[in-house]
């Protein structure tokens, strides 16, 4: 065996191949990101307009004639909210719970769509939000919103039409002889200024107050009624997006040297630039279809993942799939406890949290800006 393991050849040697990026540092953004979630999402599923104590909500999670229920997990995940629960157990289930979940899956795609913009446009201040991907997704929902109300199920699709759309005319405006990720984040802005304005002005034309209203929650980022149904609706898209970004992970890596660099090595940058950003269009726009424009994740987590682990993308879009969901699970318990019993959009949450840390980011680093 250590003859095996000296010369490459061995199981051990092969585990090390496949596991080089493993670190102390990786392991702890993922350990301490874990317990985040755990202690706010048991935060969540403990406090609110139902009382119950702590050791009662972590008994309903794991009451095992629910988790070990066949026909109960077949109705939450694929059916409608089961019946027959006890008052605990129905407003776990059936309405917390499935909150945390979503919380866990919009951190996830915002994360790791922020990191993979971040990289094709070698700039730390790119995100979803500033690349118009998100002001595009949210105008075609709010098309459906207010004009075409009956084709609700069909928004994950009208979601990621509208981000792809609004980055191919990022896209289009930026190109002269190729792009350049300056020009990248100008057309951005430019689009997203574009859309906002539209979106706003979408609203005399709803007749329904009832529309108008979830319409405005939604432009501010909200998981209020999130429950089983946009887990479905989101997790596909999740899971799709991490697996192409870990497996893009190296084409991320060579676009950081810069596109001089990345063509000497063989590279079509402006392809694998437009492939990469079809992943993060997608991941944005799973994210904005269950949670509307939460702002901010896709800009602070990849920048503080990024200065704990580095900047090497396998390790860096597995930082982000851990800590996305630690900060928006901890946002969305401040959303929903912090004026109990008024629930205010998760977006305004993390707003209050980039700012501050963006300005001070801002006073404390000489550079901001290019990777």
């Amino acid at each position: 065996m250590a003859t095996e393991t000296s010369t490459g050849s061995g199981p051990a040697s092969r585990r090390e191949r496949w596991l080089w990026w493993v670190d102390g540092q990786l392991a702890t953004v993922c350990l301490g990101s874990v317990l985040i979630i755990l202690a706010c999402g048991l935060a969540q599923v403990t406090f609110g307009a139902y009382k119950m104590t702590v050791s009662q909500a972590w008994q309903t999670v794991l009451d095992p004639d629910i988790l070990f229920n066949f026909e109960v997990m077949k109705s939450l995940f694929f059916g409608e909210p089961v019946h027959g629960l006890s008052n605990s157990g129905s407003i776990i289930w059936n309405g917390r719970l499935p909150r945390v979940f979503v919380a866990i899956l919009v951190g996830m795609n915002l994360g790791v769509s922020g990191a993979i913009f971040q990289a094709i446009t070698r700039n730390e201040l790119a995100s979803p939000f500033i690349l118009g991907v998100s002001s595009g997704a949210g105008l075609m929902i709010l098309v459906v919103l207010v004009v075409f109300p009956g084709m609700l199920m069909l928004l994950p699709i009208f979601a990621a039409v509208g981000g792809a759309g609004a980055f191919l005319l990022v896209y289009a405006i930026a190109w002269k002889n190729g792009t350049s990720p300056v020009r990248l984040i100008l057309a951005g802005t430019i689009v997203g200024t574009i859309f906002g304005s539209v979106q706003s002005g979408l609203f005399f034309f709803a007749e329904d107050i009832t529309i108008i209203q979830s319409a405005m929650q939604w432009t501010k980022g909200s998981l209020v009624g999130a429950g089983w149904a946009q887990v479905r609706m989101a997790l596909p898209f999740t899971g799709i997006c991490i697996l192409l970004s870990l497996v893009s992970s190296r084409q991320l890596n060579v676009l950081l040297l810069g596109e001089d660099t990345a063509g000497s090595l063989g590279m079509n940058v402006e392809r694998v630039r437009f492939a990469m950003a079809g992943i993060a269009v997608l991941s944005a726009a799973a994210s904005i279809t269950v949670a509307g424009l939460v702002g901010f994740v896709g800009l602070i987590v990849p920048h503080v993942v990024r200065n704990i682990v580095g900047s090497e993308y396998k390790k860096l879009i597995i930082g982000c799939v851990f800590a996305g969901p630690a900060m928006m699970v901890a946002a969305d318990v401040g959303a929903r406890l912090a004026l109990s019993p008024v629930q205010i959009p998760v977006g305004i949450v993390t707003g209050l949290i980039g700012g501050p840390y963006f300005l001070y980011l801002m006073r404390k680093k000489e550079k901001l800006g290019e990777l």
